[in-house]
This record gives C-alpha cells, sequence and structure tokens, in this order.
C-alpha cells in the first residue's frame, strides 16, 4: 500500500542546516558534510539513496527548500532529486505564494505544482498524482515537522549524520507528545538511516 514518508537528513543534535541557509548557500555554513551519505561509495547509503529516488510518484516539499534546488547552485542536469539515480517525480510546493517562473520550467522540465493550503492539501494532491506509489516529503524542516506533528505522514526516515552544528534550522520543535514505532535501521559510516511509523 502506498505510504506518505516525511524524509529528512539531520545532526546528532537535530539541525537540518547550518547558520543562515538560503538560495546561494542551501545548507547554511558549516554543513557542508551534512549529506555526504548522498554522495558517498558505501552500499548501505547507496541502497538507501536509490529506495529514496524510485519508490515515489510525487514528492512534497516547502517554498524555502524550493528556492534552493530551484536557485543557482541548486539542482541540476547532473544533480537532482535522489543525486545519482536521479528521477523525475511530480513535485507539489507548499507555498504562501507561488513565484511568477522558476528556473526548472525553463531549464531542467521539472514538473512543479505550488499549493497555498497547507502540507495536507499538498499531500491529497500529491497522492493523487502519484498512483499507487508512495508520496515523500522532503523537507524542509518546517513541511517535515508539520507532517509528523499532524500525523499527515505514515512513516519519518531520518538520515542521521555523525556531525554537531551547534546550531541552524531545527527539525522537531514545538511538537506534541507522540510516540513513534522504529521500524528500520541501517548504518554506514556517513549516516544511520532511521525509519520510524507515525502513525499505525
Amino acid at each position: 500500500m502506498a505510504k506518505v514518508v516525511a524524509d529528512i537528513t539531520m545532526s546528532l543534535d537535530g539541525f537540518v542546516t547550518g547558520p543562515d541557509p538560503g538560495p546561494e548557500r542551501g545548507l547554511g555554513r558549516g554543513a557542508e558534510s551534512l549529506h555526504a551519505w548522498v554522495t558517498s561509495d558505501d552500499g548501505v547509503d547507496g541502497d538507501v539513496l536509490r529506495e529514496v529516488a524510485q519508490a515515489p510518484g510525487a514528492v512534497v516539499m516547502g517554498r524555502r527548500l524550493f528556492d534552493v534546488v530551484d536557485g543557482p547552485y541548486g539542482w541540476s542536469d547532473e544533480m537532482g532529486y535522489g543525486g545519482r539515480f536521479a528521477t523525475r517525480p511530480r513535485f507539489f510546493v507548499v507555498t504562501h505564494a507561488p513565484p511568477e517562473r522558476t528556473r526548472h520550467d525553463l531549464d531542467l522540465d521539472l514538473n512543479f505544482t505550488f499549493v497555498t493550503d497547507g502540507p495536507a492539501s499538498a499531500i491529497d494532491q500529491a497522492r493523487t498524482a502519484a498512483g499507487d506509489r508512495d508520496v515523500y516529503v522532503m523537507g524542509g524542516a518546517d513541511v517535515v515537522r508539520q507532517c509528523v506533528d499532524q500525523a499527515l505522514a505514515d512513516e519519518l526516515l531520518i538520515h542521521l549524520a555523525p556531525l554537531l552544528l551547534g546550531s541552524g534550522t531545527p527539525l522537531l520543535t514545538a511538537c506534541h507528545h507522540r510516540r513513534l514505532v522504529q521500524r528500520d535501521v541501517r548504518v554506514s559510516p556517513n549516516a544511520t538511516h532511521i525509519t520510524y511509523a507515525v502513525r499505525s
């Protein structure tokens, strides 16, 4: 059965970016190695990345993350969703106001739909687009937090990097009390990939 999976990389101290993230420095200052598992040659990392790339029929993201991947140092023909296993699912961007035009409309032929009425609506639209395939929520932190806190996601997949950032964009702050069920753990030198059931 198709699932909604909230999928994000996090430092050991709970941050998904370093300080001052933005379109020109998507991961912020000092967080360049946060996603080392994505470019790693390790077999465990490769298996996880391949699954993350190939499982979804649609992907939900927030506007800040969209601005990074659509920016001058974002996705390209060589590096897109899924890294070296890049695929082209439908993308649904949670935003208050859609941009007038995007670089990817012109350069990369990716399909973005801008959703202005919240994550639940974006997930509903993504489910319809995905058919019998999964929906992945790839971030940023605020969209993933809302999906976990409101039980919009069936699973939470955390790629826990062996890195202390000290500050940046925190992930699971001000959430309601919720007990998750650990379903899977896979370990590489670059990350511990942990899957939790959010709702059953």
